[in-house]
Order: structure tokens, then C-alpha cells, then sequence
């Protein structure tokens, strides 16, 4: 009988090349996927981002599009540090004040879909208001999404032209919802974080991009997060400049001096609210928790408007002069 020689050193370095290409192709794969700019068409029918009809009804037709559309906001622009051109939407209060909100949306929105809370802030509490495109979104240039890390510095350069435009006085105000909330969170504990950001909301937040993806890829496409996710951060890396574990709410947090109000959705199956709990435990200021019962992601606003509104309210009278 004729031996047969298996040459092992061989077949263990096809093994180790086929594992690399793999990984490679997957991140790719991931990486157009999730971060690329373009439609999401994997989000369609996504039973975690289902919301009650009420709820869509007021996302798309409440009475704050109207008031949207009627509003004269100035356009702003800026060029962000990596060369991409940024637009917002400035509009001031009705009478002069030194209050100033900027309010930052979520994945694949765009800034005015922030008229939602812009109206409350510009109505009742008398602010001015800024909404701006992130990068990828909008009107704003850039090919992918930052999912708050390379946003978080354009935010702080935002809110330095709008300092040096309204005044030093001013005391600025960030709310963000979902991946806006990850950004003004990402933002907070920077050292160049300018002075006047006085206070922070932040509603549905993750932890960090990892910890996003890790859950999703799980729930989504059960599969486990190492190596492939690994994979796709090294090709975001390459393609967008940062990785999914530095990109960190959670590590930000816990060197803020900035107070901050976390509100999140009990029901929130897409993002879970131990993400709003971890964080609100890690946070080094002084914070505050308003979970809603039966909200799922970004639905806390929804499901319980005027205790939304009354709990911001009475954070920022806390929290400003």
C-alpha cells in the first residue's frame, strides 16, 4: 500500500492564508455594510427599531416638521480638521439670550430631524439653536460614519465658531439621540472641550462602537465578535480613520467635568439600556438617570413627552446659572 506524505507545513500555511483572506473579505464586507455612506437596506423591517404607530406618526408628521419648514435657520459651514466641508442650522432665540442648545441626531438622520427637541428648547425654554449634519449625513461631506469618534471633534470645532459668533457668555447645552448622544458623550471628556459646554443629554447612548457592533453582530447575524469585528475596524482604520475600541463613550465619561442627564428607553431591544446604566455608574461628574417604561430605541421623547420635557428642564435649571 502506497503511503501518502501529507505535507503539513504546507496545508498549515493555505490554512492561516484562507483565514487571513476571509477576514479581510469579511471586513470589507462589514465595513460597506455599516459605515460606508449610502442606504442601510439591512435595517429595513429590523423588529429591534420597530416603534409604536403613534410614535412613527410623530416622527414624520407632529406639528415640529411644520414648525421645521417655517423656521429661517441660517446655514453654517466649516471645514473639519480632515478637510471635509460641514453644514448646520443656526437659529436664534426669539429674545437675546446667552442659551445656546446643539443638538446632534442619529445614525443615517440628518440635523433637522432634531426639530423633534428644537422646537421644546426654541418654544418653551427660549434657546438659541443649532442642528448640524454629521459627517456622511446630510449636506455634510464624508463617505462614511464616524459613530460619534471623528464627529465628537467636529462638534467641539462647532461649538467654537459658535462661541467666538454669539459671545463668551454664551453656555452651551449638547443633546444628542442615539449615535448624536455617543458623539456629545465621545466629546465630554476632551481637554480642549471648550468651557462653555455647561451640560449634556444624552438619550439612547452606547458605550462604545465595539460594544454596538459586538451586540448587533450577535443579534443580527449570530456571530461572535472576535475576529471579524476586529477585522472590520482594522479595514475602518484604513478607510476612516479610527478603530471601533478607541472610539469610546464610556472611557470619555469617566474624566468629564461636565454634568450629565442620561435617558433611555427600558424596552430598547437595539441598543439595551445597561449601555445608559454603565455609563451614568462610570461617569466621573455629577449625572442624573431617566429611564422611560415601554420605549424602544430613541422613543423615550414619544412615549413620555411632557416628563421628558419636564426632566430636562428642571436638569438644566439645576445645572446653569
Amino acid at each position: 500500500m502506497k503511503k501518502i506524505n501529507i505535507n503539513w507545513k504546507k496545508l498549515l500555511i493555505l490554512a492561516v492564508i484562507l483565514f487571513f483572506s476571509i477576514q479581510i473579505i469579511g471586513g470589507i464586507f462589514f465595513y460597506d455594510l455599516a459605515i460606508k455612506r449610502g442606504p442601510k437596506d439591512f435595517l429595513q423591517n429590523n423588529a429591534d427599531l420597530e416603534v409604536a404607530d403613534d410614535t412613527m406618526d410623530l416622527y414624520i408628521n407632529g406639528d415640529w416638521t411644520k414648525w421645521v419648514a417655517e423656521q429661517n435657520f441660517e446655514t453654517l459651514t466649516q471645514t473639519s480638521r480632515d478637510g471635509l466641508k460641514l453644514s448646520g442650522y443656526y437659529l436664534p432665540a426669539e429674545k437675546p439670550t446667552n442659551k445656546l442648545v446643539i443638538l446632534t441626531h442619529g445614525y443615517l438622520g440628518n440635523a433637522k430631524q432634531m426639530g423633534l427637541f428644537g422646537i421644546f428648547y426654541y418654544q418653551e425654554l427660549g434657546y438659541n439653536i443649532f442642528m448640524p449634519d454629521a459627517r456622511g449625513h446630510g449636506k455634510s461631506e464624508g463617505n462614511y460614519y464616524g459613530f460619534g469618534w471623528p464627529d465628537r471633534l467636529d462638534l467641539i470645532d462647532w461649538t467654537d465658531l459658535l462661541v467666538e459668533k454669539l459671545g463668551k457668555d454664551t453656555e452651551v447645552v449638547y443633546h444628542g439621540l442615539s449615535m448624536g448622544a455617543a458623539t456629545v458623550l465621545m466629546a465630554s471628556g476632551e481637554a480642549e472641550l471648550p468651557s462653555e459646554v455647561k451640560a449634556i443629554i444624552a438619550d439612547s447612548p452606547y458605550g462604545s462602537v465595539y460594544q454596538l457592533f459586538a451586540y448587533q453582530m450577535k443579534r443580527m447575524f449570530h456571530l461572535p465578535a472576535f475576529p471579524l469585528l476586529d477585522s472590520t475596524s482594522l479595514v475602518t482604520k484604513a478607510r476612516a480613520g479610527y478603530l471601533f475600541r478607541e472610539a469610546s463613550a464610556l472611557k470619555e465619561v469617566q474624566r468629564t467635568d461636565v454634568p450629565i442627564l442620561y435617558i433611555h428607553g427600558k424596552a430598547d431591544t437595539f441598543v439595551p439600556v445597561k449601555n445608559a446604566i454603565e455609563l451614568h455608574e462610570k461617569t466621573s461628574s455629577s449625572t442624573e438617570l431617566f429611564l422611560v417604561d415601554g420605549a424602544n430605541h430613541g422613543e423615550s421623547y414619544a412615549k413620555e413627552p411632557e416628563e421628558y420635557k419636564e426632566k430636562v428642564q428642571q436638569f438644566l435649571q439645576n445645572t446653569l446659572k
